[in-house]
């Protein structure tokens, strides 16, 4: 009886063995690769609890998700001979694990290559490139950085390393610390020349629109005078027509209109006037 119990112990501890041997666990985010001899036999991508076999075959972990790879600064001479510093990151994945197992075996080796391939183009491209257009972040570095992206995930994908190129982006593209202050006043120069030109500009515009508003006005200030003039004019020739029309209908009611309208002339102010008796001028005067 002891016998038998001994003997079902140790069974139930060699399947736990067996079993702890060959059963593994893939997790959301990872390749499982079973390796046998040293070499990559299944790739288990989905999760789950999967098996092999125990003790002759063992399983190699690798990231499914996507990772970033930032580089160290690098000196770069661009093309206008300005040297810089230049901090870049690199987001990539592993999309086919036996090529990526049969060319770099590891995530670090991956991390190498794409480093080297990374810097060889960044170097070839900002050198082709003016400083100041580097450092433009709404004009220049977007293409950088697409064209850099593209070329980089063309050159991993031609050495078959089953590794994919999501993005490379410059981070920070700094001057060396000996040369910061004279490209900085160089900076200071040339942005106080365009703004000197851009004030003589405007000051050329300014004197431009002041004169074309001057001799606007003269000229308004001038057809108004006329056309004045010529209503004057008009208004006078047309009263003397309607005093012309008025004497001759009644010449001897105008000549009485235009006596009386002499005494309102005449007589402001009360002035002593001495005027014979018997003269027409005195005898409408005093009504008779």
């Amino acid at each position: 009886m002891k016998k038998s119990m001994v003997g079902l112990i140790a069974a139930v501890v060699v399947v736990v063995i067996l079993f702890g041997a060959s059963a593994y666990i893939v997790k959301e985010g990872e390749y499982k690769v079973v390796m046998k001899f040293g070499e990559a036999v299944r790739v288990s991508e989905s999760p789950g609890m999967k098996f092999k076999l125990p003790f002759i075959e063992s399983v190699q972990s690798l990231p499914k998700y996507q990772m970033t790879y930032e580089s160290t600064p690098t000196p770069i001479l661009t093309r206008d001979k300005k040297p810089i510093n230049v901090d870049n990151y690199t987001v990539w994945r592993i999309v086919d694990v036996q090529k990526f197992l049969q060319s770099l075996q590891s995530v670090s080796s991956g991390v190498q290559r794409i480093d080297e391939a990374v810097y060889n183009t960044v170097r070839r491209k900002l050198s082709e490139v003016d400083y100041d257009n580097i450092i433009s972040e709404n004009t220049a570095r977007g293409n950088i950085n697409d064209e850099i992206t593209k070329e980089v995930a063309a050159a991993v994908e031609r050495d078959n390393y089953g590794i994919k190129i999501i993005d490379v982006r410059i981070k920070r593209t700094d001057l060396p610390d000996s040369n910061k202050q004279s490209v900085f006043n160089r900076m200071i120069s040339d942005r106080q020349s365009i703004a000197a030109r851009y004030l003589s500009e405007g000051d050329e515009e300014s004197r431009k629109i002041t004169s074309k508003a001057d001799r606007t006005a003269v000229e308004l200030m001038a057809k108004a005078e006329a056309d004045a003039k010529k209503i004057i004019a008009q208004g006078e020739a047309e009263a003397a027509k309607i005093y012309n029309e008025a004497y001759g209908k009644d010449p001897k009611f105008y000549n009485l209109y235009r006596t009386l309208e002499s005494y309102v002339t005449t007589l402001q102010n009360e002035p002593v006037i001495i005027l014979p008796i018997d003269s027409p001028y005195t005898k409408i005067l005093l009504g008779k």
